[in-house]
């Protein structure tokens, strides 16, 4: 065992109800450090070309960051690996909670599935022992309930669990995996993986010491980031928020983002501090991608301000690990209790399906949350549901009765119910937008928008070509949170990384339409960075404070006694990204095929509304990111990957 590690991964393989410790070489985390990069490391090599994602050879894995548990600040974040069902490609999701340390706690710093379980289980690491255990009192029930169950059976003290609902169960696409009674990886459709495994649960109580190299230079890192984070000025009233989102998209410049504004927001109400203001200024997809801000106004958007959700708070949530809080319980008329929304849930089940219902929306995402769906993809699949129903693709006698008028409130719970339950019309839902116009055929796959198979997150690259690239290029294609650039802007890596271009503090909007090689160099050290955080067990809102502000790099070389510089750990992003396209190469995906719809590319441009005119270049952008990779710029296919690397 090194320092920040814990030296080994735990294998279960549920056909034959066996597991094996592997130790890990020093050499892998200093080449791939822990999170995506570990898992790319194991499952890059041990799943075999073109093998079923809903078959005994997929692998999935459950993995903590180096510097969860060592005293830093926004380091609590897990990871679930595995092939993505839902784009055929590498696959992850992110989550927040506390279930990050309980892995580590285990004395793992991963844990890996093969094979199929013959019969419904879930495992209980506890008392130093691990077992698979029958999972049949839990098989069928929601992910609230499943929790409850497995802690209050459970023999150790403050179990965590990672569980699916019945959307996993029933292999629905676009399932994710839940813990904290609502936070859920819920990208890539990997709790459909889990649940064609037969695996309900993970149920973790270990107590091993998270072993740290200087933890008074931890420490000291930590206070400094604490400062930082605690800051708090008064700031504008939720009612405030449209209006100052209305300024920014007229006025023809822009100021460089610091992320301390965005924190500001956050930690007064949540990531719904955006609602009205990312609307107002064209960030926020309306419609199902074909409206605007103009269709979705202050009038019909006031009900789904910040204040509409923050306001029904009855206590706020802090993940493992972080000073901020942005998470938050709410009670709503004293009927639905449920984790506050987050702004993707928002505006995925409100202004993109055109419902300003906020009592429905907390309905549904207390819904989504139980049954272990993403609300992303749900919201996108409800959009085009509705797209094809007022373009007679879809009628009464197709959906049961059910009426997919826009904004219909009651239209869209009824949906979403067979969508979990994979009843009628909702079986041809439950896996996400791709699948459907497959089913549905004619012009329907006009109305996908998806990017490789994923539902694309709440962010316009009409108004941001940065997150349009993203989407397109990530090894887990439709991904919003890995770069962009306003997440460039606060970033700052350049602070840390001298050699990175600067952002000028004032710049003309239009300025962003045009893509050069410092753009192209921006966006590959984002997905690097971004490498390195999740490797860190890093939540991306606090990389939105800044570099120099969060110092992962300092700290990774604290917890771990390494001595690398900011360069050597892009290297290691770099190496990483490499080796998850090197996965999707020999899987057999094609990475230029993974462009989003032409709609969210401004292809025809709108002819209203805040992003009115604007066209992306993808294919030029999609270029000069690989050609900064090193990767061949006209397929996106980097040189094979150095012997032993995976």
């Amino acid at each position: 065992m090194g320092f920040g590690y814990m030296g080994q991964v735990l294998w279960v393989n549920l056909r034959a109800g066996k597991m094996t410790a592997e130790k890990v070489p020093e050499r892998v985390y200093r080449q791939y450090l822990c999170g995506t990069g570990l898992g790319a490391h194991f499952l890059y090599d041990r799943i075999p070309a073109n093998a079923d994602p809903l078959g005994p050879d997929n692998i999935l894995g459950f993995l903590s960051g180096i510097l969860t548990g060592t005293g830093s600040l926004f380091t609590g974040r897990w990871m679930v690996v595995g092939k993505s069902p839902l784009t055929g490609t590498w696959g992850d999701a992110n989550c927040g909670g506390n279930f990050a340390p309980a892995i580590k706690r285990c004395g793992f710093d991963g844990i890996f599935f093969t094979g199929t379980s013959p019969r419904p289980v879930y495992l209980c690491i506890e008392k130093g022992r691990a077992e698979l255990r029958d999972a049949g009192e839990v098989w069928g029930r929601d992910t609230v309930d499943t929790e409850v169950f497995l802690k209050q059976t459970a023999q150790c003290k403050h179990p965590r669990v990672a569980c699916i609902g019945p959307a996993g169960e029933k292999l629905s696409l676009i399932a994710g995996i839940v813990n904290d009674g609502g936070r859920i990886a819920a990208r890539s459709g990997l709790g459909a993986v889990m649940g064609s495994k037969r695996l309900k649960a993970l149920v973790l109580g270990g107590s091993a010491r998270i072993p740290v190299y200087d933890r008074s230079t931890v420490r000291a890192l930590t206070l400094q980031c604490n400062e930082a984070a605690s800051f708090q000025p008064p700031f504008v009233s939720g009612e405030m928020t449209p209006h100052l989102g209305a300024l920014m998209r007229v006025l023809p410049t822009q100021v460089s983002t610091d992320g301390m504004l965005y924190k500001i927001m956050l930690r007064k109400w949540g990531t719904v501090s955006m609602n009205q203001m990312f609307i107002e200024m064209g960030d926020a997809p309306i419609k199902n991608w074909k409206g605007s801000n103009e269709d979705f106004g202050p009038e019909k958007s006031a009900a789904i301000s910040p204040d509409a959700f923050a306001g029904h708070t009855i206590v706020k949530y802090h993940c493992y690990s972080c000073p901020l809080g942005c998470g938050g319980i709410c009670r709503k008329d004293g009927k639905v209790e449920t984790h506050r929304s987050e702004y993707e849930t928002v505006l995925s089940l409100g202004g993109l399906v055109m419902n300003n219902n906020a009592d429905s929306i907390f309905i549904m995402n207390e819904m989504l949350n139980r049954a272990g769906m993403d609300t992303i993809s749900a919201g996108g699949t409800m959009a085009f549901a509705m797209e094809c129903w007022e373009n007679g693709l879809l009628s009464a006698k197709d959906t049961g009765g059910i009426d997919l008028t826009w904004g219909n409130s009651a239209g869209l719970i009824a949906l979403l119910e067979k969508m979990i339950r994979r009843e009628g019309i909702g079986d041809m839902l439950a896996d996400g937008t791709r699948q459907a116009a497959r089913r549905l055929g004619r012009n329907s796959f006009d109305y996908a928008m998806h990017a490789g198979g994923q539902e694309i997150g709440m962010h316009d690259g009409r108004f941001d070509p940065g997150f349009a690239l993203h989407n397109c290029v990530e090894p887990t294609p439709g991904r919003h949170t890995i770069g962009s650039q306003l997440y460039y802007e606060m970033f700052q890596l350049w602070k840390r990384v001298p050699d990175l271009p600067d952002v000028n503090f004032l710049y003309f909007k239009d300025s962003k339409y045009e893509f050069d090689e410092d753009k192209a160099r921006a966006a590959a050290a984002c997905s690097c960075f971004m490498n390195v955080l999740n490797g860190a067990g890093g939540c991306l809102f606090g990389a939105f404070l800044g570099v120099h502000r969060l110092p992962v790099f300092e700290w990774l070389n604290a917890a771990t006694g390494w001595t690398y510089t900011p360069e050597a750990y892009m290297a290691t992003g770099k190496r990483i990204q490499t080796l998850k396209q090197a996965f999707n190469i020999k899987h057999g995906i094609t990475p230029s095929a993974n462009v989003m719809n032409a709609r969210t590319l401004g292809r025809p441009p709108m002819e209203a509304g805040a992003n009115a005119g604007r066209t992306i270049d993808i294919e030029t952008m999609m270029r000069g990111y690989w050609r900064q990779l090193g990767w061949d710029e006209q397929t996106g296919r980097p040189g094979p990957p150095a012997k032993g690397a995976g």
